[in-house]
């Protein structure tokens, strides 16, 4: 898909299910967004706020989550396979 959607605001928006395979969300607000079942394959999430947001069976294989706020996400059944920037010791 590769959408370049950097520092966009998408608080609260409705994402479930969206085809974000490759997409540039450097430093994006998807504050409390619904990512439900969305494919972030080798998504750019870095410093992107996460907080709040629905990531129940996302697919985030191989995406980039350094300095990315996931304060309170939901990450049940998530894929987390290959992400990167997350120290999962401290989460």
């Amino acid at each position: 898909m590769d959408a370049y959607l950097p520092r966009a605001n998408l608080t609260k928006a409705n994402l479930q299910g969206a085809d974000l395979t490759s997409a540039n969300l450097k430093g994006a607000f998807p504050t409390e967004a619904d990512l439900e079942s969305a494919d972030l394959i080798n998504a750019d999430l870095e410093g992107a706020d996460l907080q709040g947001s629905n990531l129940t069976n996302a697919n985030l294989t191989g995406s980039n989550l350094t300095n990315a706020n996931l304060n309170g996400a939901d990450l049940f059944g998530a894929d987390l396979k290959g992400v990167k920037g997350v120290d999962w010791r401290r989460a």
